[in-house]
């Protein structure tokens, strides 16, 4: 009898075995796009990066398979990798004040943390946007860290730099969970996490993003360099010394 139920208990074990590893290759499976597809897709990702494509609500449908092989087939990752680098050079030549003000600007969204978990429910950006189920996915907590800019965040504050994360998430209703997941994902240390309030409520992301910086600096902090996923991230008034764009072409925030 015993040996029996070893023998069951083996059999489930190797079947559940089997089922993990097979969905674990399944999803990092790559499916080759169509090449007069991948040909546009490519020239319309590189458009969207350098803001020459604005305003767009969804990826092209012919882009899916790109989009899909780009986010998850480790082009996405080196290119974040290279951007850091180049943030660390840069960094290397910054001497930093004994005061304590000299600062960085991090965006939170697929900038520290990632969406492509819930973005790939929504073929990668092919689906309209969808507020009520990114809130719902946000409420999870289950953003992973990006690692390249994990390393970078934890970078600048070993090195003495006050690091700011700013981000359009709503105060009131993600603000618990929205810290809780930073904190898990090894985001911690940083010196204020800056989330909208009821003042900011309808105002664009430049506009938002311009307030808080021109608050910063009117506190006294210097703003070395910001980063962010979206040009509004980027764009508006006190924006810092230097601007880094990571990339994102799933989605636009205008």
């Amino acid at each position: 009898m015993a040996k029996k139920v070893h023998e069951v208990f083996v059999f489930l074990f190797l079947t559940l075995f089997s089922k993990a590893v097979g969905d674990k290759i399944f999803s990092k499976a790559i499916v080759p796009a169509d090449p007069a597809a991948a040909s546009f897709c490519l020239s319309w990702r590189l458009a969207v990066e350098a803001n020459n494509v604005r305003a767009w609500r969804t990826v092209p449908a012919q882009c899916l398979r790109y989009i899909e092989n780009y986010m998850i087939g480790g082009q996405y990752d080196l290119d974040i990798n290279l951007i850091v680098e180049q943030i660390l050079i840069y960094v290397k030549d910054i001497v930093l004040s004994e005061d304590g003000m000299d600062a960085w600007i991090l965006d939170v969204d697929d900038t520290c943390i990632s969406n492509l978990f819930y973005y790939k429910g929504k073929r990668y950006g092919c689906d309209p946007y969808d507020p009520v189920g990114f809130k719902s996915w946000a409420m999870k907590g289950a953003c992973p860290a990006i690692p390249g800019v994990l390393n970078l965040f934890t970078s600048l504050v070993e090195i003495g730099f006050k690091v700011f994360l700013v981000t359009g998430r709503d105060q009131e209703t993600l603000g618990q969970v929205t810290t809780g997941n930073l904190h898990n994902q090894g985001f911690t240390g940083y010196e204020r996490l800056i989330m909208r309030s009821a003042a900011n409520k309808g105002q664009s992301a430049v506009v938002y993003k311009s307030g808080v910086r021109k608050q910063l600096i009117g506190e006294g902090y210097r703003i070395w360099g910001n980063v962010g996923d979206q040009w509004s991230d980027l764009q508006g008034e006190c924006l810092g010394n230097r601007t880094f764009k990571v990339p994102n072409p799933m989605y636009f925030v205008p």
